[in-house]
């Protein structure tokens, strides 16, 4: 356990958190004593040094199932060393700043990482004055913001750091037809294709890179956007300029619509197998399981088109029912001029090959 580190509750038990040890930011903060065990009056604590957390400006890119490294550092101004033990804590930030989840505490080279990051965060203090974080195994859900505190005695500074995974984001929708998904059901169905919601900035940035979608879905804030290159009067109108459509926030319950989901770059690898006649759905996930590998979820099929550059102009199966195939270099017989994932919807009936998915 951490001395004076755990939060109050934790550590002393519900109403037993006594006003002689002040709680500031998840830290307890023990009495600051003189050289004498006396008290020092806080005017005399301060001696005119300015504590400063430097983090990039620019946002840390990283992948999923990578190892990535959160700046940060810290000095003062003027110069001179910490005269206490340094504290540190990390957090991670919601989108709208209003919320925090505690992600790695430390006093000097003793940490406690919380939830998700237990066994994948620990601190890199290979210099001195260093705070930087090192998450390991990176997932999806870690995309964000993230908060490096650093507390010398009663001086408390923190900087931000923007990581940010590369991935793809596409639209989806469920067998049962376009604007049937509640918030929930959102949520529910990109997480079964290996994928999650994505945020505003995924999408933004989906967007800039080409995406064109006329059919509004969930974001993971729970707003309803869509994004949109070329204006056109079903999809707000045709003297609108190019953007991102956005319905604003929405009934998280009760309102439908279709899915912005974000997959990241594969731990393994999509492969395709056929069947000189084809294979119905279930032929076909048999077919992956009898190769080692399972039947490919959508968020894998993006993510090799994406990122391995998959092109196959044969259509295949995947675990939602779905047939589609990705095409990386557009010719004739293969859909549209342009590079894509293309979708045969959800046919109840037919014989197709099948995309597969295989950890490494």
């Amino acid at each position: 356990m951490l001395p004076h580190v755990l939060g109050c509750e934790a550590a002393a038990g519900p109403g037993q958190c006594g006003s002689h040890h002040p709680f500031y930011n998840g830290f307890y903060y023990n009495h600051i004593m003189n050289d004498e065990g006396n008290e020092q009056e806080k005017d005399t604590y301060f001696n005119g040094a300015k504590l400063v957390v430097e983090t990039p400006k620019d946002p840390v890119y990283s992948a999923n199932g990578a190892n990535v490294t959160l700046p940060c550092h810290y000095h003062h101004e003027p110069d001179q060393e910490a005269k206490h033990k340094i504290r540190i804590k990390w957090s991670k930030l919601r989108d709208d700043y209003t919320k925090e989840q505690d992600v790695l505490v430390a006093i000097g080279k003793t940490y406690m990482a919380f939830g998700d990051f237990q066994g994948r965060a620990h601190l890199q203090q290979g210099s001195q004055r260093e705070a930087s974080l090192v998450i390991s195994d990176v997932r999806l859900q870690d995309d964000g913001k993230y908060r490096c505190e650093v507390i010398d005695g009663l001086e408390d500074e923190s900087d931000v750091v923007d990581l940010r995974l590369q991935g793809i984001v596409f639209p989806y929708q469920p067998p049962r037809g376009q604007y049937s998904l509640n918030y929930h059901e959102a949520k529910r169905v990109c997480e079964e294709q290996a994928a999650m919601l994505s945020t505003f900035n995924q999408l933004f940035q989906a967007w800039s890179e080409g995406l064109d979608w006329c059919n509004a879905g969930w974001l993971a804030d729970g707003t309803v956007q869509y994004p949109i290159r070329l204006p056109r009067k079903p999809c707000g109108g045709l003297h609108l300029a190019p953007g991102i459509r956005s319905y604003g926030p929405r009934h998280r319950h009760l309102h439908r619509f279709d899915a912005f989901c974000f997959s990241s770059a594969l731990r393994g690898e999509v492969f395709y197998l056929d069947h000189p006649s084809g294979m119905t759905l279930e032929e076909a996930k048999q077919s992956c399981q009898d190769a080692g590998a399972e039947i490919a979820r959508v968020g894998h099929l993006y993510s090799a088109w994406k990122f391995l550059g998959l092109d196959r102009c044969d259509a295949g199966w995947l675990a939602d029912g779905s047939v589609r195939y990705p095409i990386t270099k557009p010719r004739p017989n293969c859909g549209p001029a342009e590079p894509g994932v293309r979708s045969f919807g959800f046919p109840r009936k037919g014989r197709f090959g099948v995309f597969c998915y295989k950890e490494r």
